[in-house]
Parts: structure tokens; C-alpha cells; sequence
């Protein structure tokens, strides 16, 4: 026996270290990967305090991979189960190469109490598995990665459980020691293993047999999935922690912020991996293609051919097959990530209407937007490449600053005969409210701005808006990527704020209250912005709005992106509805976080939709089917496409901003 074990020990200190040093070789690699690349993202180790609490909710806590019930469930107890075993495996290992080194013998009173609970928790993960192969092999979601990798992991896990439980089974199973010592009754479900397999009945010889047996089945298989680790999708045990650890802790964000006039600068936006910052690398590591963002994307679910799970793994499959360049830097040899053959394509990036839903669902806190904003940002400055209808937008926005093309000075003319008053007239106002374009010039929401002027009037509010001075925000050019447009606009209405004493700026377009109050600041230039939701529900509340409820039947209340995933302002646009109609609130099915896009951001207002389902019309689709008689909205941009969408369907649904049901209740 002496002997054995020390044949035992040589062949596991001679694994170890082989299966160890190779695991730390690659694990290596992909760091020098992730510095090496040229991308500097902003600093993301401040608050830390609130990092380390971030790390407790997110990754122990599995708090965002439980917001899907079932496979959230099934992946907490696979997490908690895997996590629970560690120990008993990490002490199996140092046994192996140190036979004397026996921790149950060492300190009885806390190791059978761990492996009590260890036992079952790690029966918990097979329960895990059961429901994941349920559902890869009869619920069969479209957006679940299936096949050779995905099974492997499946296969490697259950085996090493599997046989935590065997080499359980068996140390039960054997005789007292001579100093009284024995794990009887310390496994309650590898208990059940033990008698099921009769091993009470074996010999001690026999009993030493199989413990061996799955000893070696147990430590080869975890040595031999700690080497299939870095070139996996389970690379995220690695880099999830950190990656959520990392991540932007404010829901709000801004674009990138590019320095256009960096004379040095030999390329804007990203154009090749090497253009990568280390946290959008670290991002594609962290991945576990669970397909979560796919299934809540309104591009992907209307048949459109962007997929954010598959372009986050397009992304690190083009960052690994270009690593030797990269490492070696020569930066020469790394080739465009859009050329010919890629499959990220122009279908691929400007499907995206920039919802935000990928990022809000991800359990490990990926930015999937970052990589398409500024691909698109150097598909743009660098090769003037984007769909030829937005040619056009980016003129009119050039020249009459709107994307419509309307003459400038015509941009307060929805207010003729309404006594709006002017800043440029005024000088002064306790509000400056940005009407937008949207809310100057396209048609519907001209009512809208209408109705917004009624309200405020009533309400007595000291307002003004700039009028023919106003020019767009800023987010159309920026999301299709012309950054110089934008900067250009951003700066020009800086510059006019700056002319006028105001305390707050009130905006009824989510779009113009994201950019104004999230990547203003980005250029020296920090408000006050209210959006018109929590700005009425304050006029209410303080009793300046005279509200009498009517019956308008059942009301369904469409989310804003921008208000709703990029804001998290949920509940004060259902407020008003709730307010204004005695009827019931009915939600849509995709509603709140999981809020299904109108089909507008990301400036595809002006992009024409030729491939699958029109978003509007699916969103419409939504709506209808809730049986409401008023769909209510909080976006100029919502409330035009969810009117036309509904114009394809037999139900002529009203469409209300939240503006026009204020302004229809009040006195």
C-alpha cells in the first residue's frame, strides 16, 4: 500500500503541475491579449466599496442571472453546487501528493458539518442539469447555443459530481478506524449512492478499489476541464466576476466621447481588434453565449440578422485568430473586423435600434452597444460607409439642423397663435424647454409639443423654448455614428444655453433628455433635465394641474427605451395614465426592462426596414393584442411609429402621448 501511494503521489504531482501550468499558460495569453490592445477606457475603480457589493448581488448573489425564473434557478444551483465541492476536490488533490494530509481527521467538528452541506448542494447541480437538458432537448429556445461545446460542459460537470458522490459513497461505506474516526451518516444523499450500489456489502479491499477508481475519475476529469476552460465558452468562470466587478455602475451612459480634432489620431471609432479597449475584451471573455440578450432583441426577433450574443462571439473568434499579430505588434497584419467574408456585416450593425434590452438582460453586465457605436462611429468618419438613405439625414442635420430637412427658422411654427414664449425674447426662465425636432417638425409630434405648451400654461409655469435657435440634440448623428455632426450640434447648443439664465431643462423626447443629461456633461456642460413624465406627475402632486378622470377604457402604456432601459424611469409615465382614465392600466407583454422597442433609435427612424418583421408593426401587434382601447406614450418618436404600425392592423387604436391625456383631463 505504501508503495501505491507513492506511485500516487508522483502521478499527481506530475498532473497537477501539467494540467495547472498549461491552465495559467493560456490563462496568461488572454491577459496579454486583453493589454495589448490600444482602446483606453475611462478609469472603473472608483466606489469601490460599491464594487465589492456589486460582486456579493450580481455574482454570489446570481441577482441578474435570476431574473429569468427557470434557467436562472437551474444556474444558481449548478453555481452554488460546483462552488459548495471545491473544497472537498481542492483537499482530494493535496491528499493525493500528500497522503498524511487528512483535514476530516484534522478538524472533525467543522469538515463533516461542510460536507453535509456539500453533499447536497452538489445533488442540487445534477437537479440544474436535469432542467437543462430538458430544455436543449424539448423546449429547444431558438436563442440557446447548442451543441458540441455547450455538452461538453454539461458532461464534464455532471462527471465530476457524479463522482464527488461516488468517492463519498465509498469513504462512507468503510470500516471504523482504529482511532473511531468514519464519515457514516456525514453524506445524506451520497448515502442513498451507497446503498443503492449495495457498497456496505464490499470488502475493504474492494472498498479501497472504488474509492480509487473514482478518485482518479474525479481530479482527471476536473484537471482535464481546467484545461478546456480558457478555450470555451466557460471561460466566463474566469472573467465574469471581474467583468461585473468592472462594469459602469450607474445605469445611465454616455457614447465614447472621440477627440475629432486629434491631429495624431490615425483612425476614429472601431475599425480591427487591436482598436479594442481591455474591458471590451474582457466583455467577449465573459460571455456565456446564454442567449439571453438575443431573445429580448427587437432586431433578432423580428428576423432581422443581428444577433448581440453572436456578435459579442464574432468579436472574440476575430480577436483569437488575430492574437499572434496582435501580441507581436504588428499592427500592419491585423485585418478590418468588417471585410469580406466576415459575418459581421452592414446588415448586422445598423439592424441595431440601440434599446439597450442586451445590456439591461446580460448576467454578467456585457456592453454590447459600445462595440456597435463605435463601429459604426469608424464605418463613418473612416469609410464613409452607411445605408445611403441616412446620406440624406446627415445633410439636412448639416444643414437646417433637423434630420428632416425643414427649413430652421421654421422650428417654433408649431406654436403660432399659442403665446409660447421665446428665450431669445425672455433672457430668463425658470424652465428652458427643449422641444426637439421631432416635436417641431413631424407632424404627430407637433400635437404633442401643442399639448405641452396647453399644460404648462395651465399649470402657470415660467418656461420659454429657443425656438429657431434650437438645433438637434445630437443623439441621431451620434448613434449612426458621425460623431463629427455631432459634436458640432452638441457644441452649438452649448453654446446657446449659455446665453440664458434657466434652472431646469424640460424635454417631452426621451432621446433629448438622455443625450442633454447624460453626454452633455461629457463637454463641460452639466444641467438640470426633466422629462415631462416626472415634471407633470410634480405639477399634480403640487396641485397646480386640475385633473378630472375620465372613462377611456382600458389604457396600455408603451415603454421608451431611452426613458425606460436607459433611464430606468418606469413608473411615472404609468402614473399619468393612471390619473388621467378611471379605467383599468393594461400591461403589454413585453413590458418594463423587458419593454419591446417602437423601432426608431439609433436613428432608424430614417434607415428604411426591408428585412423581416417592421419592429413597429410587431410592437403594434403587442398592443392589440392586450385589447386596449388607448395606447399611451412618452415619446414623440413612440407615438409616430407605433401610429403607423397600428395603420397595418384592423384596430385604428388611438395613440395618446402622455402629454395629450394631461392635457385632455385638466382645467
Amino acid at each position: 500500500m505504501q508503495t501505491y501511494l507513492m506511485i500516487k503521489s508522483v502521478l499527481m504531482a506530475v498532473a497537477l503541475a501539467g494540467a495547472f501550468g498549461y491552465f495559467f499558460k493560456k490563462v496568461a495569453r488572454l491577459y496579454r491579449i486583453m493589454m495589448a490592445v490600444d482602446g483606453e477606457p475611462k478609469p472603473m475603480l472608483d466606489r469601490l466599496n460599491e464594487r465589492i457589493r456589486v460582486l456579493f448581488t450580481d455574482v454570489l448573489g446570481q441577482a441578474n442571472v435570476r431574473r429569468k425564473f427557470g434557467p436562472g434557478l437551474a444556474h444558481t444551483l449548478i453555481f452554488f453546487g460546483f462552488l459548495a465541492i471545491q473544497p472537498h476536490s481542492l483537499e482530494l488533490m493535496i491528499k493525493g501528493v500528500i497522503p498524511v494530509l487528512d483535514i476530516g481527521h484534522w478538524i472533525p467538528w467543522l469538515y463533516k458539518p461542510y460536507l453535509f452541506v456539500a453533499d447536497i448542494l452538489g445533488f442540487l447541480v445534477l437537479v440544474g442539469f436535469a432542467y437543462a437538458l430538458y430544455r436543449r432537448l424539448v423546449i429547444k429556445p431558438a436563442y440557446l447555443t447548442l451543441g458540441r461545446d455547450a455538452n461538453l460542459i454539461i458532461v464534464f460537470t455532471s462527471v465530476i459530481v457524479l463522482s464527488f458522490h461516488l468517492i463519498n459513497a465509498f469513504q462512507m461505506a468503510m470500516p471504523v478506524e482504529p482511532d473511531g474516526f468514519s464519515y457514516a451518516g456525514v453524506f445524506p444523499i451520497s448515502g442513498i449512492f451507497a446503498a443503492l450500489f449495495g457498497l456496505h456489502g464490499l470488502s475493504p479491499s474492494g472498498l479501497t478499489v472504488g474509492y480509487e477508481l473514482f478518485y482518479f475519475v474525479h481530479i482527471g476529469t476536473i484537471l482535464g476541464f481546467l484545461i478546456y476552460i480558457p478555450g470555451s465558452k466557460h471561460l466566463h468562470l474566469l472573467a465574469a466576476a471581474p467583468n461585473v466587478f468592472f462594469k459602469r455602475l450607474d445605469v445611465e451612459k454616455s457614447i465614447v466621447k472621440t477627440d475629432i480634432e486629434d491631429e495624431e489620431a490615425e483612425t476614429f471609432g472601431l475599425g480591427r481588434v487591436n482598436e479594442f479597449n481591455w474591458y471590451n475584451v474582457l466583455n467577449l471573455y465573459a460571455c456565456t453565449e446564454c442567449g439571453r440578450c438575443e431573445e429580448l432583441c427587437p432586431a433578432s426577433g423580428t428576423g432581422k440578422p443581428l444577433s448581440p450574443k453572436q456578435i459579442i462571439h464574432d468579436f472574440k473568434v476575430d480577436l483569437l485568430d488575430q492574437s499572434d499579430p496582435l501580441l507581436n505588434n504588428e499592427k500592419d497584419r491585423i485585418k478590418p473586423i468588417m471585410r469580406e467574408g466576415s459575418p459581421v456585416t452592414d446588415d448586422v450593425l445598423w439592424a441595431c435600434t440601440t434599446c439597450r434590452s442586451c445590456e439591461d438582460i446580460c448576467p454578467v453586465s456585457n456592453e454590447h452597444l459600445d462595440f456597435i457605436f463605435e463601429m459604426r462611429k469608424h464605418q463613418v468618419l473612416m469609410e464613409a460607409s452607411f445605408p445611403p438613405e441616412m446620406q440624406e439625414t446627415f445633410n439636412s442635420l448639416e444643414n437646417q439642423a433637423n434630420p428632416w430637412g425643414f427649413s430652421a427658422d421654421t422650428r417654433a411654427d408649431w406654436s403660432e397663435g399659442m403665446d409660447v414664449p421665446v428665450m431669445a425674447e425672455k433672457k430668463k426662465a425658470r424652465v428652458l424647454w427643449f422641444v426637439g425636432c421631432a416635436g417641431s417638425f413631424d407632424d404627430r409630434g407637433k400635437k404633442i409639443s401643442q399639448a405641452t405648451a396647453r399644460v404648462l400654461q395651465k399649470a402657470g409655469v415660467d418656461f420659454a423654448i429657443l425656438g429657431p435657435e434650437e438645433v438637434c440634440n445630437g443623439d441621431m448623428a451620434r448613434r449612426a455614428g458621425n460623431e463629427y455632426l455631432a459634436q458640432m450640434m452638441i457644441a452649438q447648443n452649448v453654446e446657446t444655453f449659455g446665453q440664458y439664465e434657466f434652472d431646469t431643462i424640460l424635454t417631452g423626447c426621451p432621446h433629448c433628455f438622455n443625450t442633454i443629461k447624460n453626454e452633455y456633461p461629457d463637454f463641460g456642460a452639466e444641467y438640470s433635465v426633466v422629462h415631462t413624465a416626472d415634471f407633470f406627475n410634480d405639477l399634480i402632486n403640487q396641485g397646480r394641474l386640475n385633473i378630472s378622470a375620465k372613462d377611456m377604457g382600458a389604457i396600455t402604456f408603451h415603454d421608451s427605451c431611452y426613458l425606460g432601459r436607459w433611464n430606468h424611469i418606469y413608473d411615472s409615465p404609468r402614473d399619468i395614465p393612471k390619473q388621467v382614465n378611471s379605467g383599468a392600466l393594461i400591461e403589454m407583454d413585453r413590458t418594463g426592462s423587458k419593454g419591446f422597442c417602437c423601432g426608431a433609435g439609433g436613428s432608424r427612424m430614417f434607415m428604411e426596414e426591408t428585412i423581416g418583421t417592421r419592429i413597429n408593426s410587431e410592437r403594434a401587434r403587442h398592443a392589440v393584442d392586450t385589447g386596449a382601447g388607448t395606447i399611451a406614450a412618452a415619446c414623440p418618436f413612440c407615438a409616430t411609429m407605433l401610429h403607423d404600425g397600428i395603420m397595418e392592423t384592423d384596430q385604428k387604436i388611438p395613440i395618446k402621448d402622455i402629454a395629450e391625456l394631461i392635457d385632455d383631463a385638466s382645467n
